[in-house]
């Protein structure tokens, strides 16, 4: 995943200069990337799955280009690491309304509780992370089912569900699963690095 992520920067670099030679800042950038990716839980809403899946894997993408303006303009900065921290939850939040909405709008019970459960298992292994960088130990790449795999699994999830709906229940107690070992591994590092005395 490290791989993935190092060649995702350096596929962002000028498509991220471009946008900021138009006057766009890194935090502009931020903003922009969480409401396009938002919008997708609109798409959702609407049973628009294969739409709403290549927007999904699109849009993330797309959440590089503040990270790769920033670094190449000097510009990375402790407020828009927070900003970007924040709006990546507020738009992942916004996508598993959509889910929850269509579920609920179908009559579909089963649906509505998993989209909860994997959206509550997604911002704890945020939420896991934040407290535990709180406390002084670094967690970044502790765990199974971080941002990115979500990403992943979510829109081969919503790209299936247009031909089989059950996939994507599938998918979403996957992450639910998933989601919930990651935040009980990430608890289990902090409490090792406790033990051991190392934090601040």
């Amino acid at each position: 995943m490290k791989d993935v992520k190092q060649r995702s920067r350096q596929f962002a670099l000028e498509p991220a200069l471009f946008l900021g030679r138009l006057g766009l800042t890194p935090n502009a950038l931020t903003v922009i990337g969480a409401l396009l990716a938002a919008s997708v839980g609109i798409l959702i809403a609407q049973g628009w799955f294969i739409v709403s899946g290549v927007c999904l894997w699109l849009f993330s993408a797309a959440d590089t280009l503040d990270g790769a303006l920033a670094r190449a303009t000097n510009r990375v900065s402790v407020f828009g690491a927070f900003l970007d921290s924040v709006c990546d939850r507020c738009a992942e939040a916004a996508i598993f309304l959509g889910l929850v909405w269509w579920y609920q709008s179908t009559s579909n019970t089963r649906g509505v509780v998993l989209a909860y459960l994997a959206l509550v298992g997604s911002l704890m292994v945020s939420y896991a992370r934040a407290r535990a960088e709180g406390v002084g130990v670094q967690i970044a790449e502790v765990g199974w089912f971080q941002r990115p795999e979500r990403i992943i699994a979510l829109g081969v999830g919503l790209l299936a569900a247009a031909f089989a709906p059950i996939v994507l229940e599938f998918v979403l107690a996957l992450l639910a699963i998933l989601t919930a070992v990651t935040v009980v591994q990430r608890v289990r590092h902090v409490a090792t690095a406790a033990r051991a005395g190392t934090l601040e």
